[in-house]
């Protein structure tokens, strides 16, 4: 810019050159018309392609309707960027049909201005990246005696069921994913996603068990964020996230567990016989790019997979809406959901934090993690006899032989690496491997290793007055030794589930303002703690499992595939259940008691930093955690559908109605009175003042029944139903009331609940917080 008094004209040459030329972006716009999920006529020349949203036909995707709208919208796409625009001057990604009408681009700032203002363009959003949210649970969850039989035996649970991941891939050639010991697999004419070929073997992903393989990396390419060599430029699983994910909905059954040469078990997934499609758009290093995930969740409901997971959110608001319910991922999911695909996603890894959900809305089943009775005890004996009870995964250390304890604070490369948090042992190249190796290392977690406080005061002080150091603080020499017992046999706990310390919580919000929504967040509990399943051998995601084929690892990513194969299940016995019916039954039968009978328990931190066990709250764990026998047969079920949702949105204050339009294409012209008479299984008034009452439908999924109806709630906030009772034959559905009245102002929420029992063994369950204002 320095030569630039010398002319004026090169002063102009330069500014045009910027407005082509400044950092191009990757931008997501959304066009003005319907998408194919929508379009109800109206364009000349182009028949509907919309089907009523109350209705169990799906949109035939490969029709000539379908196939010539969606063409034209590309068209339209291409016409718009090409009439903006000078060629070679941006890069379109993806157009997006299906379920949004938009495209994704890579423009400058200046172009994305003259986008923004084009007649017909409803938004233009700067794309930003998502992350991950990130075995013994089939009997845990009692499926192979209670559920597994009642669809023809594991080798039938989840036939032809489609599950969709959105996620980091798969490695194909892992026996969870293998077709040698099974049956062979048929076609799925419903099914239309296409397999990808490898491009070093030119063989493709596909083998029957997984049925479908796809990669989504333009916007992460476009961004320079993409690494072929450890990426991988396919379906194939670079991460191992994606691989284990899969293997928990949908593995094969009596995989054996081996890692390091030892063998833990056989592991399953939840539908081992359900298919496996693979939408990958997530990656090792950087996550994934919002344009990516767009495309694959786009694909996937066009694919016409059955249930979709997603174990990722967003890492930031969006910029373009205060909505939470309307952020880019919620509002594509109503349409998926409109199209009958059940939505499973995982509630976020912020806990045990207030308000620290990922994934909002009532259309979404939202999972937090449970911890399951397995514990893998070990203790660690001190060179002074003292024996530390606590948790570990590994053998003994060899018999008749101590070794040295050091502190990763005391074994750094160099002290420039404290700002790693080296203490956490998650770096182990800044730790010098000479110290290390054939000792036994302490992490800031080693501390956490004991279960009470007292034990880990011991460890430290044990270590502190063993290990002498010089005038600045270095370690002269390590002195303080111990041994580890054997960890490698589980105990089992009947305390079990336990709400995992980093399980997302509620209050559920409605906007980036952090303002209480009036609907109940997480929806239900599923194991997500130390959950073993299929890793993928050249990820390199988790250090310890670099070169293995199993993983154990943790987080709320674990619990939606739970759900998400256990949905599998209940959508093959029920096939014409909506996606609201499904979400319904697994909530309304899930249990808020442990293995023991007692009232679940949050992990929680204590005043002292340590782990300390607390009473559970809706907040917490929804509806519970989940009872997937149970959910099979709930007796009855609340139902909800597209317009449904759009009544709820409409509904809830502080939402534009012109952005909602924007958003689904449909005007507000149905509202429910208030957001809380959404016909969901749970109950939420985050303002109550004096009394509100809400009204819930229920239809009846099972023979004539009655059902008595009782409530009851913490006291200051008084609760009644009406009627005390109801009758319903097969199919019929019936209205009931509940109402709330403020007794005592308390500034916090009270947890309470309404149970239909049912005069066949039936009952439904339905959590109810709220919280009273004088005004």
């Amino acid at each position: 810019m320095r030569n630039m008094e010398s002319s004026h004209s090169i002063i102009i040459v330069i500014l045009l050159g910027l407005l082509v030329l400044g950092k191009a972006e990757i931008y997501i716009a959304t066009i003005e018309g319907e998408p194919v999920i929508s379009y109800k006529g109206g364009v000349d020349g182009f028949l509907a392609t919309a089907v009523e949203s109350d209705s169990d036909e799906k949109i035939d995707v490969t029709s000539e309707l379908v196939t010539s709208y969606a063409h034209h919208l590309e068209k339209k796409h291409d016409m718009l960027l090409g009439m903006l625009f000078e060629h070679g001057t941006y890069k379109k990604l993806y157009s997006y049909r299906h379920l949004i009408n938009g495209f994704a681009v890579h423009i400058s700032p200046e172009q994305a201005d003259i986008l923004r203002r084009a007649p017909g363009v409803k938004s233009v959003e700067r794309d930003w990246k998502v992350r991950r949210l990130t075995t013994h649970t089939p009997q845990f969850l009692g499926l192979p005696t209670g559920v597994w039989p009642t669809g023809g035996g594991f080798d039938r649970a989840g036939e032809d069921i489609v599950i969709g991941f959105v996620d980091s891939g798969i490695y194909p050639h892992h026996p969870s994913f293998s077709n040698h010991n099974t049956e062979p697999y048929g076609p799925v004419p419903k099914y239309r996603g296409k397999c990808e070929v490898d491009p070093n073997t030119k063989k493709d992903y596909c083998n029957g068990k997984i049925i479908g393989a796809q990669h989504f990396a333009e916007a992460a390419k476009m961004a320079g964020a993409f690494n072929a060599e450890i990426d991988f430029d396919s379906p194939l699983d670079g991460d191992g996230h994606g691989s284990h994910t899969a293997a928990i909905a949908a593995g094969n059954n009596g995989i054996p567990v081996k890692m390091h040469g030892f063998e833990f078990g056989r592991a399953s997934g939840m539908a081992p016989r359900a298919r496996v499609a693979v939408y990958k758009a997530l990656y090792r290093l950087f996550g994934g790019f919002v344009a990516d995930v767009v495309a694959a969740i786009d694909q996937a409901v066009h694919d016409g997979v059955d249930i979709l997971n997603l174990s990722v959110g967003p890492n930031s608001p969006p910029a373009t809406t205060k909505t939470t319910f309307l952020n880019p991922f919620d509002a594509m999911l109503l349409s998926a959901v409109k199209a009958g695909v059940f939505v499973v996603q995982a509630a976020g890894n912020g806990g045990p934090f207030p308000k620290t959900m990922l994934s909002y809305s009532p259309w979404i089943a939202s999972v937090g993690a449970a911890v399951d009775d397995r514990r893998y005890k070990n203790h660690l004996t001190l060179g002074n006899g003292k024996i530390l009870a606590g948790l570990g995964l590994s053998p003994a250390t060899h018999a008749n032989r101590t070794f040295t304890l050091v502190a990763a604070n005391d074994v750094l490369l160099d002290s420039s690496v404290a700002r790693y948090s080296p203490s956490d042992c998650q770096k182990p190249e800044v730790l010098n491997k000479n110290l290390v190796e054939g000792n036994i290392l302490l992490c800031g977690y080693s501390f956490n290793f004991v279960i009470d406080v007292s034990e880990s005061t011991e460890l430290i002080d044990y270590y502190n007055t063993s290990t002498p150091r010089d005038w600045t603080g270095r370690v002269k020499s390590f002195k303080a030794v111990g041994t580890i017992g054997d960890g490698l046999k589980p105990i089992l706990h009947k305390s079990a589930p336990q709400v995992a310390l980093f399980s997302a919580r509620g209050p559920n919000i409605k906007d980036y303002s952090f303002q209480d929504a009036d609907l109940l967040k997480p929806d239900i509990l599923a194991p997500g703690s130390l959950i073993w399943a299929a890793w993928a051998p050249n990820g390199t995601d988790e250090a310890n499992y670099v070169g293995e084929g199993f993983a154990m690892i943790s987080g709320t990513s674990m619990a939606a595939p739970h759900i998400a194969g256990i949905a599998a299940l209940v959508k093959q016995k029920h096939p014409h259940w909506s996606p609201a019916a499904i979400k319904s039954a697994l909530m309304t039968t899930a249990t808020t008691l442990d293995r023991a009978e007692r009232p679940l328990q949050a992990q929680q931190y204590s005043k002292l930093d340590t782990l300390a066990l607390v009473p559970a709250t809706p907040f917490d764990y929804g509806s519970g955690h989940v009872n997937p026998r149970a959910a099979l047969d709930p007796g009855l079920v609340f139902d909800a559908g597209y317009e449904d949702y759009l009544g709820f949105l409409c509904t809830t204050p502080g939402i534009d109605a012109h952005e909602i339009k924007n958003h689904t294409n449909s005007p507000c012209n149905y509202t429910l009175g208030h957001p809380s008479n959404l016909n969901t299984p749970s109950i939420a008034i985050s303002h109550l003042v004096g009394t509100k009452t809400v009204t819930r439908t229920v239809t009846n999924v099972a023979r004539e029944e009655t059902y008595v109806i009782t409530a009851r709630m913490a006291p200051a906030v008084a609760i009644e139903t009406n009627p005390p009772a109801m009758t319903l034959r097969p199919g019929a559905s019936r209205e009931f009331s509940v109402t709330l009245t403020v007794r005592s102002v308390t500034g916090t929420y009270s947890f309470g609940e309404v149970l239909l029992k049912g005069s066949r063994g039936h009952k439904v369950r339905v959590p109810v917080v709220a919280m009273g204002y004088n005004r």
